[in-house]
């Protein structure tokens, strides 16, 4: 590959997914290193004085300061682009920084929002407590059904904004309605396609104008480092997100950015393993647990629609044991292989306690009304060999009696 050839897009949107998330965006100094170059500063040096002055200016592309731009950051973000089908992306601190940001830079005063109920904590959190501060109202809706999309719609409302599948109910919406409903209404759509990532579901292809992602998970996918991301039209970036960003200041170091980079290399092969792997542990599980939230088992009540949407079944599921919390955590407890830990999209098997971790802070009455259950565990399943991990399943299941 040539030194410019991963920037170009006249090339690079013709290559094949795998393609893209190995070599997009990758662009090689004069040393014509084979791994993208880590640039570890945080301003540039000039030449003249003229030269910083275009630059700010607009008048001269190169880096001005990197809380503006960085040359390991620029190649993560067209990575994503391409990977994502975007026009262009911009990369932030963490996943949190990507959904407040995609939502603040272009909210005001006297604006709506329409919001899933079924959502991560702090999601829930930015609709229900955040926005309201600053003169912004937010409806949560059963996202699952489609005319409730509609009846939310007020005069001012300018987002819908919702994850598919849903953290950690599993919760699908449906994005072609959804999105066509917003472009109809000139609703702009914020889609967290967190749990999936480019190589799992594509929410462009239906329609979403803003796909926002926590790269912490899949993307990095080792549990390594915090990052986020946003992506949409060239306009939305530059026009909305960027000016935000930059007198914000929620940016992404070169050396996570960097980390994400190598995340990315070996994404679609982790997330194939990883998603057989939680499908064969669902099957097995299915016959032994009350309740089971898994859009690749037929008894996923979108099972159809997520298979529509998903060009794999997903890595991370839900299950709900009777019992309450004492049940979910005497499961935990008794696990031995599978770690309890609150993270997803790690290439080791997670397990949690949502409704006293991830979900504790949005309370009890909020969390049945997100369908949050005291006795729900998420399993993110990881890279392990299966049989160990249905052995330690197993085990802990007979432990508490099931």
């Amino acid at each position: 590959m040539k030194r410019t050839t991963g920037t170009d897009r006249s090339i690079t949107r013709n290559w094949r997914p795998a393609t893209k998330a190995v070599r997009a965006g990758t662009w090689r100094s004069e040393m014509g290193e084979t791994s993208e170059a880590m640039f570890l500063t945080s301003g540039y040096s000039y030449d003249d004085a003229a030269t910083p002055a275009a630059r700010f200016a607009g008048e001269e592309a190169g880096m001005t300061y990197s809380r503006l731009q960085n040359p390991t950051v620029a190649m993560l973000e067209e990575r994503i682009a391409v990977m994502e089908g975007a026009e262009a992306c911009r990369t932030q601190a963490s996943g949190m920084a990507a959904m407040t940001a995609a939502l603040l830079c272009q909210l005001s005063a006297g604006d709506h929002v329409v919001a899933a109920r079924a959502a991560f904590g702090s999601c829930r959190w930015l609709v229900d407590d955040l926005l309201p501060r600053f003169g912004i109202t937010g409806t949560t809706i059963d996202a699952t059904d489609n005319e409730a999309w509609e009846a939310a719609i007020r005069p001012n409302t300018r987002v819908f904004f919702f994850e598919t599948p849903a953290n950690p109910t599993l919760d699908i919406v449906d994005l072609e309605y959804v999105c066509g409903l917003a472009r109809a209404h000139g609703i702009t759509t914020v889609v967290d396609n967190a749990f999936c990532t480019p190589v799992m579901q594509r929410p462009m292809e239906f329609g979403a104008d803003i796909i926002a992602y926590s790269a912490t998970k899949l993307m990095d996918g080792q549990g390594r480092v915090l990052a986020g991301a946003v992506c949409g039209s060239e306009e939305f970036i530059n026009e909305k997100l960027l000016p935000f960003q930059r007198n914000t200041g929620p940016n992404l170091s070169p050396f996570n950015a960097w980390v994400v980079l190598k995340g990315l290399e070996t994404l679609e092969l982790r997330a194939r393993r990883q998603c057989d792997n939680a499908l064969k542990i669902g099957q097995f599980m299915e016959s032994r647990v009350p309740q089971i939230r898994h859009p690749g088992l037929a008894s996923h009540p979108r099972h159809d629609m997520a298979m529509k949407q998903m060009n794999m079944p997903g890595c991370i599921f839900s299950f709900v044991l009777d019992g309450g919390r004492e049940a979910a955590h005497a499961l935990l407890d008794n696990l031995q292989l599978i770690d309890i830990s609150n993270n997803i999209g790690d290439a080791r098997s997670l397990m949690c306690h949502p409704a006293s971790t991830t979900h504790h802070s949005v309370g009890p009455e909020k969390r049945a009304e997100m369908g949050v259950d005291e006795g729900m565990l998420r399993f993110n399943v990881g890279l392990e060999d299966a049989d160990d991990l249905i052995e330690d399943i197993d085990r802990a299941l007979s432990a508490i009696g099931l």
